[in-house]
């Protein structure tokens, strides 16, 4: 489910093209940069929602 949501855009993906965008990845980055990658990415998604947040709590403030 969470690959189409990231990747809705993409039309209905099923097992075999998520397998294949994997080992491209693989292949592009290699086995050890993933982790690094995944650690960036996971940083990124929480100052968002962070952000988000933040945002959110102004906008509340302001109208109340």
């Amino acid at each position: 489910m969470l690959t189409t949501i990231l990747l809705g855009f993409l039309g209905g993906l099923g097992g075999g093209e998520i397998i294949l965008i994997v080992a491209v990845i693989l292949l592009m980055v290699g086995g050890r940069k993933i982790p690094e990658l995944m650690k960036g990415l996971g940083k990124g998604i929480k100052e968002f929602k962070d952000a988000s947040k933040g945002i959110e709590d102004k906008s509340e403030k302001s109208n109340n």
